[in-house]
């Protein structure tokens, strides 16, 4: 079982990542999404570059301490799979979409039964995570049940991709010599490697520069920056580094329903009737996840 300061730091994360939700689709009005993702993983990598400096860090030890390796490939991926997700999101509904990347605990609870022996869990998390995402399926009912174009199934598949690549991460830093390393260097491996992977995504798409720098772009620019790929990332890997990973996987679940919540508050989203049943849904399987 979680401590109760880790679940709180988890519903913390999980507020946060939700209102990403919206702050990227107010950023995308000004900013291809890739070159926003590859612009928010450069600014978040210099802020964590002086966090460094003035805690006395020194990142030059990665070329001893047996990081590098695992550092980039984490990095790649982690790159790799916000380029999936902005590519599958394209061509398929947000519905849809959120679900195939949501269900990265999924491949946490598998990718664990081979790399995380001493993190392996019974047949009630199981249950717990299955609860969850019923839940999260049931939030997504509406969206699901409306057309999404040709190319749906392309996207699913992309996000799917995405989470999987999600789930590769949080098994790569519990079962390499990153779980030993500080969390605020695995953090900056994934943002400096990051950076020309989601560049490179957005050189091969074609997409443009800044179209429409107005304030309220640059602002949700700003939270994606310093809230989500600073300060979140580095409280995640901290959290994956001195906690099971399963178990903080089941919280993830709850962050498209503070997605939704935020969109309702600040975008005037239609929160449908369903939304109520799927919160108690998610909150019950992470409590199924979380009992001894």
């Amino acid at each position: 079982m979680l401590p109760a300061h880790a679940c709180l730091i988890m519903l913390l994360l999980c507020a946060c990542w939700g209102l990403n939700m919206v702050a990227m689709k107010l950023g995308t009005a000004g900013i291809p999404p890739l070159l926003q993702g590859a612009m928010r993983s450069a600014g978040a990598a210099v802020l964590g570059l002086l966090w460094c400096r003035a805690r006395g860090v020194r990142l030059s030890r990665i070329l001893h301490d047996g990081t590098l390796l695992p550092g980039v490939a984490a990095g790649v991926i982690f790159g790799v799979e916000f380029g999936c997700f902005y590519l599958g999101v394209a061509r398929t509904s947000a519905s849809r979409a959120v679900l195939m990347v949501y269900t990265a605990p999924f491949f946490v609870l598998l990718l664990s039964r081979w790399f995380l022996p001493g993190d392996v869990l019974g047949p009630r998390v199981l249950l717990g995570l299955g609860v969850a995402f019923l839940g999260l399926l049931l939030s997504m009912a509406d969206g699901l049940a409306q057309p999404a174009g040709p190319q749906a199934l392309l996207g699913d598949a992309l996000c799917l991709l995405g989470g999987f690549g999600w789930g590769c991460t949080t098994v790569l830093v519990k079962a390499s010599r990153l779980s030993l390393a500080p969390p605020d260097q695995t953090m900056m491996y994934q943002l400096v490697v990051s950076v020309p992977v989601l560049l490179a995504f957005s050189w091969l798409l074609g997409e443009g520069g800044v179209t429409s720098p107005t304030a309220l772009v640059w602002w949700s620019l700003a939270y994606q920056t310093v809230v989500v790929a600073f300060a979140s990332y580095a409280a995640w890997f901290w959290l994956v580094r001195n906690h099971s990973a399963a178990r903080l996987s089941a919280f993830t679940f709850i962050t498209p329903l503070f997605g939704a919540l935020a969109g309702g508050v600040l975008l005037g989203d239609r929160l449908g009737p369903l939304f109520l049943a799927a919160l108690a849904l998610v909150s019950a399987g992470i409590w199924i996840v979380q009992r001894r």
